[in-house]
């Protein structure tokens, strides 16, 4: 979609950008957005098209089409609410409403609706539980429910589940999967949350080399552990000068990584320079 017209004919919306993209780039109303995911999920639907065409094309529900990076804020918020109004109405067993109910999860998370996201989640994690999912799928699903958990300040409920879910990903997927690596991120921060920060930060010390040589340079994961690391290191009532040295030091690379990958705008890049 390339939208031409700064106010909708039809909804009279303007344009957003919630994306990574830069300059006049990204540009769109979300109703188009909506649409674009919509028109291309179906096309996979009715051709039967494979597996990994099918989550390629959901993937515009939550990804910019551009920059290929996630929206975030209130755009993110907007997709996720127009993505369940277009599944509800299948039956509780069809996956796209499953998924539809995960990105309206995580759309109100994303624009910070956090009573709302857990009400969402809670369901979700209800309905997986009546359909038998995988272990997978439900470690996915406790990962997000603990992330509301968090940002509602229920931290101890966070960290049992963190906990568990880290365990989880172990025994299934290795240390060396990506999904274990981003569990160990989410672990950490959450005993950081809790002021356990020698258990977050020597969880970290073990993540980072194995994030690097996995994940690579410029992976939103690998650049999220090294900005938890520092945050656990300079904000330890018992931190030394060195540690506060070496946060700084553990910053700097991810922070010039975050703005040539995400742009200056996005809340990554804007977190480590503030912590910074």
């Amino acid at each position: 979609y390339i939208c031409t017209q700064a106010l909708h004919w039809k909804t009279k919306e303007g344009l957003v950008r919630g994306c990574a993209c830069r300059g006049t780039a990204g540009f769109a109303h979300v109703s188009c957005l909506a649409e674009q995911a919509k028109i291309l999920f179906a096309e996979a639907e009715a051709n039967n098209l494979d597996k990994n065409a099918w989550n390629e094309r959901w993937k515009r529900w939550q990804k910019c089409s551009l920059c290929e990076q996630d929206y975030h804020g209130v755009v993110r918020c907007a997709l996720g609410w127009a993505c369940w109004k277009t599944y509800l109405g299948r039956p509780e067993t069809d996956w796209p409403r499953c998924l539809a109910m995960q990105q309206l999860g995580h759309g109100l998370g994303a624009a910070d609706h956090h009573e709302d996201a857990l009400s969402v989640k809670e369901a979700e994690m209800a309905m997986l539980r009546r359909l038998s999912v995988p272990e997978g799928e439900m470690l996915n699903v406790q990962c997000n429910l603990a992330i509301t958990y968090a940002s509602l300040g229920r931290h101890e409920q966070a960290l049992s589940l963190r906990r568990d879910i880290y365990s989880g990903r172990l025994k299934l997927n290795g240390e060396e999967h990506p999904e274990t690596l981003r569990e160990a991120n989410n672990y950490a921060t959450t005993l950081s949350e809790l002021q356990r920060y020698q258990e977050a930060k020597s969880l970290l010390r073990k993540t980072m080399p194995v994030a690097r040589r996995v994940l690579g340079e410029d992976n939103e994961t690998r650049i999220l552990t090294r900005w938890i690391y520092a945050d656990a290191l300079y904000t330890d009532p018992g931190a030394t000068l060195d540690d506060l040295r070496e946060a700084v030091t553990t910053l700097e690379e991810p922070e010039q990584t975050a703005r040539r990958v995400f742009g200056g705008a996005h809340p990554l890049t804007a977190g480590i320079e503030g912590t910074l």
